[in-house]
C-alpha cells in the first residue's frame, strides 16, 4: 500500500515516457529581479554541497512542499569542477545525467532534448541552478554550455573554504583575484543563453564585503547567494553566520538586487527569522537539510498529521525517520532504477487496532538478522555504480539517521555494511528503522514524561538569533526531539572546541587571542575606571544638592 501523502503516491504512478513530450520552446533570457520573478520568487534554496545534492536528494526534499506551490523551492546541483567537467566524459555523464545518452557534446539547442532522464527534468526538478567551481573563463563557459539547456541558471562558486579549494585555486581562495572572478562571472554572463549567478563568503569587514559584491553584480551576475561566515570559518572553527553583515548588504545594494542568505539555518522556523532579520529575498541551507530533508516544509496542523508526521503531547514534533527513509527509497526506485518500489505497509501509530498491527521484525530479530549475515565482501572497483544517486545514499543516510543510529548501534553498523546500489541491503536496514521507531512509540505511548524536559524552553522562546555567548549544547537541549524525529546538528562553538582539546591553534593564532584578550581585558578595566568616575561623579552632585 502506497503512503498516503500526495507528493509520495507520485512516486508509484507509471513512469511517463519523456521522450513522447514536445520539447519547451526556447526562453527568453531574463536577468536580476525578472529572472527571480520568473522562477516564483522562491523563498527557500536547497544549497549546492558537494556529491549531496543530487537529483534523489532534490527530490525527496522537493516532495514535502506544498504540491500547490512547487516553486517555493529552488535547488542547486552539486559543484562540479569545471575543467574535468569539460575534459572527461566519464566525469560528466557520472555527476549530470539530465539525458539517458549522456552529454558527449554541447547540446545545440532545446530542439534535441527528446530523451530526457533525471537532473533539471522540468516537471519534478525545477528551478534549478547548476554551480561550477573555476579560475578559467573558457573553460568556465565550456562546462557550462553543457547543462544550459536543462537549468535556470549557472552559478559561480566563490565559496568553498577547503584545503583543496586552495589547491586547486578555486572556491573562496579567488576572493583576492578581484579581476579574474569579474572575467568569470562576465564572460558567462555575455556569452549564455541562461543568466550567471554567484555564491560568495563575507570578508573581514562589511565594507570590504559590500564592495566585493558589488563588483560581482557589476560583472553580471543576476543574483550572489551570501554565507555568513568568512573563508577561515570551518571544521572547529566555523562558528555562527554574521546575519548583521547580510543587513548592511540588503542596506547598501541597490534595491533591486535579489539577495539569498546562507548560515545559521537549524529549522524551518530559522528561516522566516533570518528573512527578517536580514531583508534577504530567499535562504539557503546546506547542513541544516542533510540532517533534516523536510527542513523547508510547514508542518501540518493538529490533528492532520497522518503516519508521517509525529507530534508529542507538548506540541514539539518532526517527520518520522522511517517516513523519509522510505520516500528517499520509492523516489530511487521510480526516477532512478525505473522500477517499481517493492509493496509498503502503512507505517505504524500505536493507535493502531492490535489486530491491524504490521508484523514487522523486531529490534533485537533485525539484529540477530543482521548479525547472522557474512560480512559483505567489497565491490570490485569496476562493479560499483556510477549514479551519484546510489553512491550518496549511505552519506545521507548516516547523516539524517544520526540520532537514532546513535541509539541503535546495530542499525548503524548494519548501515555501513551497506553498499552502494545494494537496494537489499538498505531495505533491510529500512526494516531495521521501522522497528525501532515502532518500539519508541510505544515506549512513549506508555511514558510520554520520559522524553520531555519542560525545564528547557523550546527553540522559538529563545532568543531570535543565536548569540556567540549560547551554549551549543544549550542549543542541541532547545531543539530536541525524540530520536525518531529528523532534528538539526549543532556543532561546538569555537571556544568550546578549544577547552574540549578538539580544536588547536597555531602559534600566530594562539598570539592573536591573546591580543584580543588583552585588549578586551583593557576595555572592560577602563569601563570599570570610567563607571567608578560617574559614580564619584553622581555622590558628589547629590551631595551638594
Amino acid at each position: 500500500m502506497a503512503i498516503s501523502n500526495e507528493n509520495l503516491s507520485r512516486a508509484n504512478e507509471p513512469l511517463t515516457p519523456i521522450s513522447m513530450k514536445p520539447p519547451p520552446a526556447k526562453r527568453r533570457k531574463l536577468t536580476g529581479r525578472a529572472l527571480y520573478e520568473s522562477l516564483g520568487s522562491p523563498k527557500m534554496i536547497l544549497a549546492p554541497m558537494v556529491d549531496q545534492s543530487e537529483f534523489a536528494w532534490r527530490i525527496l526534499t522537493r516532495s514535502f512542499m506544498d504540491p500547490e506551490r512547487p516553486k517555493d523551492l529552488l535547488a542547486y546541483t552539486p559543484m562540479f569542477h569545471a575543467r574535468m567537467f569539460t575534459e572527461t566524459t566519464k566525469f560528466r555523464d557520472h555527476h549530470f545525467q539530465p539525458t539517458k545518452s549522456g552529454l558527449a557534446s554541447c547540446p545545440k539547442s532545446e530542439d534535441h532534448l527528446t530523451d530526457l532522464y533525471l537532473d533539471g527534468r522540468p516537471e519534478i526538478d525545477r528551478p534549478l541552478f547548476v554551480q561550477f567551481c573555476a579560475n578559467s573563463p573558457d573553460e568556465l563557459l565550456e562546462a557550462a554550455r553543457y547543462v544550459e539547456p536543462f537549468c535556470d541558471a549557472v552559478d559561480l562558486n566563490l565559496g568553498c573554504p577547503q584545503g583543496i579549494a586552495r589547491r586547486g585555486n578555486y572556491g573562496a581562495f579567488l576572493q583576492e583575484d578581484w579581476d579574474l572572478i569579474y572575467r568569470l562571472i562576465n564572460k558567462l554572463h555575455t556569452n549564455l543563453d541562461v543568466p550567471v549567478t554567484a555564491k560568495m563568503r563575507i570578508l573581514e569587514s562589511k565594507e570590504k564585503t559590500l564592495d566585493y559584491a558589488k563588483m560581482i553584480l557589476s560583472a553580471g551576475a543576476s543574483i550572489i547567494t551570501v554565507h555568513g561566515r568568512q573563508r577561515e570559518q570551518k571544521g572547529h572553527k566555523t562558528g555562527l553566520a554574521d546575519w548583521s553583515v547580510l543587513r548592511y548588504l540588503r542596506a547598501n545594494l541597490p534595491p533591486d538586487t535579489v539577495l539569498f542568505a546562507n548560515g545559521n539555518i537549524l529549522q524551518h522556523n530559522d528561516i522566516s527569522r533570518c528573512l527578517e532579520e536580514t531583508g534577504a529575498d530567499g535562504v539557503m541551507s546546506a547542513e541544516g537539510n542533510l540532517h533534516d530533508p523536510t527542513i523547508f516544509a510547514k508542518p501540518p496542523p493538529v490533528g492532520h498529521e497522518g503516519r508521517e508526521y509525529w507530534r508529542g503531547r507538548d506540541g514539539k514534533g518532526g517527520y518520522r525517520m522511517d517516513a523519509i527513509f522510505r520516500r528517499y527509497m520509492d523516489i530511487l526506485y521510480k526516477y532512478v532504477l525505473e522500477k517499481p518500489a517493492p509493496p509498503r505497509i502503512p507505517l505504524f501509530l500505536p493507535s493502531d487496532p492490535l489486530f491491524d498491527v504490521p508484523q514487522t521484525i523486531t529490534n533485537g530479530d533485525a539484529k540477530d538478522k543482521a548479525s547472522d549475515q557474512p560480512p559483505a565482501k567489497r565491490q570490485k572497483r569496476d562493479d560499483r555504480p556510477t549514479s551519484p544517486n546510489l553512491l550518496a545514499m549511505q552519506p545521507h543516510l548516516f547523516d539524517f539517521l544520526r540520532p537514532l543510529i546513535t541509539k541503535h548501534t546495530n542499525i548503524r553498523d548494519a548501515l555501513a555494511r551497506s553498499r552502494a546500489g545494494d537496494m537489499s541491503a538498505y531495505e533491510n536496514v529500512l526494516q531495521m528503522v521501522e522497528a525501532a521507531i515502532k518500539e519508541g512509540l510505544l515506549d512513549y505511548a506508555s511514558d510520554p514524561a520520559k522524553y520531555e524536559d519542560t525545564a528547557i524552553p523550546d527553540a522559538d522562546e529563545q532568543a531570535a538569533n543565536l548569540d556567540e555567548d549560547e551554549s551549543s549544547v544549550a542549543t542541541v537541549k532547545a531543539r530536541r526531539r525524540p530520536w525518531w524525529v529528523c532534528q538539526p546538528y549543532v556543532r561546538p562553538l569555537p571556544k568550546e572546541a578549544l577547552e574540549n582539546g578538539s580544536l588547536t591553534l597555531s602559534k600566530k593564532e594562539r598570539k592573536k587571542l591573546e591580543e584580543v584578550r588583552a585588549g578586551k581585558s583593557e576595555r572592560e578595566e577602563l569601563d570599570e575606571e570610567d563607571g567608578m568616575e560617574r559614580k564619584e561623579v553622581v555622590r558628589e552632585a547629590m551631595v551638594a544638592g
